[in-house]
Parts: structure tokens; sequence; C-alpha cells
């Protein structure tokens, strides 16, 4: 892989520069009582991931982190519901969690659930079940809110020097797109955002592992941008694109994984992942390979591995019908997004005195 197509971004005074899992400062058993230490919980299609921080002046410092594939929307586009199985896979995932919360002295918290929950007969029932066994209260947030809080998390990344940007969220069971606007101080307004309702977990189902030779990759590719297209039609983003005068910004396993991929890492990096910026045609190249390789070919590399291996095809369609629209030069990798930008506002809100 040319080099000159993979650069790391990462600011060193960015909040998030430091390792997931690697304590900063003080035990917080030793800490004063009057520091808050703050969680933010997101529980998607596919992943249960969970952020604990302490306050860093305008930003925070990273305590623990813990991230789980649970799929627990795994069977859902064929039944409407949450499987035994998958709620079973979930609540393990959980009560590490809470153990985690209560091992760290949280003291402000907030924990959402997306799609999955959102689309489910049971996905009430199950959120109170889960407060019953782990003591976490969940909001089920819309996908207006979903969006917001993936830009927030994501805007440390967006560069001023670009006054618009597109930024992605490819999920479990749906894709946020934004479109936003860059103002000082980075601060981010959406003028406009569409949910897509495609994830790597239910496009998985429809179609398969996604390979060439049935043509399911390039059928996932035509499903989403179709659904994508009107939204294109009216905004006609894509001569701003093909000018360089919108910058692309996407957060996921599917564009962290491929990052991955593409650096060439023996093991997924965070440190060396997120903010780094990609040749765009590089990482639709790349999603062609992947098409064609079979399920335990992809298993191999290990920034991919058993559990991402059979659904990271779709992701990379819903990629690259995001590229067939706005075909940037570069893209931007986050490995960040809703729990930061809940953490953010949590510590924003304790600021202003809010509850």
């Amino acid at each position: 892989m040319d080099q000159s197509s993979v650069k790391n971004g990462a600011s060193p005074t960015d909040p998030l520069s430091a390792q997931p899992g690697q304590p900063q400062g003080q035990n917080p058993g030793q800490q004063p009582r009057s520091t808050p230490v703050y969680a933010a919980l997101d529980l998607g299609t596919n992943n249960c991931r969970l952020l604990i921080a302490r306050p860093n002046r305008e930003n925070f410092r990273v305590v623990e982190a813990f991230s789980r594939i649970v799929r627990l929307g795994e069977g859902l586009a064929a039944t409407g519901r949450l499987s035994d199985a998958a709620m079973a896979r979930t609540l393990t995932a959980l009560k590490i969690c809470s153990e985690k919360m209560a091992r760290r002295g949280v003291t402000i918290a907030r924990a959402v659930a997306t799609e999955a929950c959102r689309r489910a007969e049971n996905g009430l029932e199950f959120m109170h079940e889960v407060k019953a066994v782990t003591g976490i209260q969940f909001d089920i947030i819309s996908t207006a809110e979903e969006a917001r809080l993936a830009l927030a998390g994501c805007s440390p990344l967006l560069e001023p020097s670009h006054p618009e940007a597109v930024v992605f969220d490819i999920g479990g069971g749906s894709t946020e797109v934004m479109w936003a606007r860059i103002g000082p101080r980075r601060r981010t307004e959406v003028l406009d955002w569409i949910s897509l309702p495609f994830g790597v977990v239910n496009l998985t189902e429809r179609w398969g592992v996604g390979d060439h030779g049935s043509g399911s990759y390039l059928g996932m590719i035509d499903e989403v941008a179709a659904v994508l297209a009107p939204f294109e039609a009216q905004h006609n983003l894509g001569p701003s694109m093909r000018a360089g005068r919108v910058q692309v910004l996407g957060t996921s396993g599917t564009v962290t994984t491929l990052a991955g991929v593409l650096l060439g890492l023996p093991r997924y990096e965070r440190r060396l992942v997120d903010g780094c910026w990609l040749d765009f045609p590089a990482v639709i190249e790349q999603s062609q390979k992947l098409a064609g390789m079979t399920v335990p070919e992809r298993a191999k590399h290990g920034c991919i591995g058993e559990e991402r291996a059979d659904l990271v095809v779709a992701g990379c369609a819903i990629l690259e019908a995001l590229h067939r629209f706005w075909p940037a030069p570069r893209l931007r990798v986050a490995d960040r997004g809703v729990r930061e930008g809940v953490l953010l506002e949590l510590m924003r809100a304790n600021r202003r005195g809010m509850p």
C-alpha cells in the first residue's frame, strides 16, 4: 500500500488521544469526592460500547473503555423481535459494563439504545429487564438524536478550513448521514440528515455475506444508493465534493476496520486509526478486494477477525454507495461517535449546573 494514501491525523491535544482502557491520573478511589466521573453507554444493533472519563478542561480524558460485539439485532428483520440468544449475549456484556462503572466510581452517566431497540416489538420490554438485572436505565433515542450525538462526538476531527462536511455513521441496523456546517471552534450545525434503513447486520441477513460471484455485493450497493439518491438530488453536494469544498468523515466499525487493513496493522490499534486520513479511492479498492474473499479469508486479518468477517462487506457496500454520490479524494476516520457525544453533552450540562 502506498503510504501517501494513509496519513495519521490525530491531534496530540485531542481528548481521545489516550488509548482506551489506559487509566489517566489517579485511581478512582483516590479522587476528591467533588471530582465527577462520567460514563456513556451506547447499545446498538451490533455493538455494546462503554466509555468512562474524567473532565479535562473543555474535553475529557478516557479512564476506561469497553466494546463487545453482541449482535442484538440478529434476526430482527425476519421476526420483528429481539431473540432470546441476542438478549442473553447483550445482558452478559451489560453486566460487565455495570461492574466497570461501579468499580470506577461513576457519578454521572447516560445510556442510550438505538436501532435494534427502536424497531423491536420487545425493545422496551428488554430495556426494563436490563434495568432490573444491571441497574442501568437506557433511553431509546430517535434517529435524529443519534445523528446529532454522533456528529457531536466526531466534531473535534472536522477541519475548520472546510466550511462543510458530510459525516456518516454505518451502524448495525441503520446508517446516519449528516450534512453539516463547521463554525468557529469547530462548532457544528446540522444542515440536513438522513437515516438509511441499512446496517451491516440487516443488510447481511438479506443479501448474505457479500461477494462478486453472486452479484450480492453490487446488489447491496444499488439498494443503498437508491435510497440515498433523493437526498443528493435535493442538496446536490456532488459538485462541491469533487471541487474539494466539502470534507468527508466516517465513523463505524466498517471504516475503522478498513483503516486498520490499509495501514497494514497486524492487529487493531485505535491510536493509529482515529483521526487518520485515507485515500478514498484506495478505500473503495480495498472494499472490493474484501468482497472478493471468502469469509474465512477475511477472518485471517487481525483487524477483521471472525466476529466481523461475515459483516464487513455489507459495510463496504454502504460505503461504496456513499462514494458513488460523494467521491471525495480523502476520507477521515473517526473511532468515536455517539458515546463521545453523550459524554461531551453530560459534561457541558454539568458545567452549566443542569441536572
